[in-house]
């Protein structure tokens, strides 16, 4: 998977690989528990940063908080799933709201991530 995301980044800065994988977990993480998401998606991140020779840091830091981000289904997270029935919502209504608030949660969090844990 790591090779494949390399592949797929050749040729982009350090920091735009970062938010292709901080992309690609939360999409993972919205069908996946955050627990079972940053299994899969951590050893990706590490070998992602051995590969372009920075540090694991901010990779690590990136999947920590996009497996915690499930916003577009409601079985990405329990929460998610309790309010489903009671709130009358549907498959669809997460998308409304979850997809503007992973947008805002990448724009924030990788300069946040860049800051504290450079590459």
């Amino acid at each position: 998977i790591a090779s494949a995301l390399i592949g797929w980044t050749q040729g982009l800065p350090a920091w735009m690989v970062l938010t292709v994988l901080m992309i690609v977990t939360m999409t993972l993480s919205d069908v996946l528990n955050n627990t079972a998401t940053t299994i899969v998606a951590a050893p990706v991140g590490i070998q992602m940063a051995q590969t372009l020779g920075v540090s694991p840091d901010p990779f690590l830091m990136a999947v920590a908080v996009a497996a915690s981000s499930a916003f577009l289904t409601p079985i990405g997270h329990k929460n998610n799933t309790l309010i489903l029935g009671p709130g009358g919502y549907g498959f669809g209504d997460y998308w409304r709201m979850g997809l503007p608030l992973e947008i805002i949660v990448v724009a924030v969090s990788i300069p946040a991530i860049l800051i504290f844990w450079p590459l």
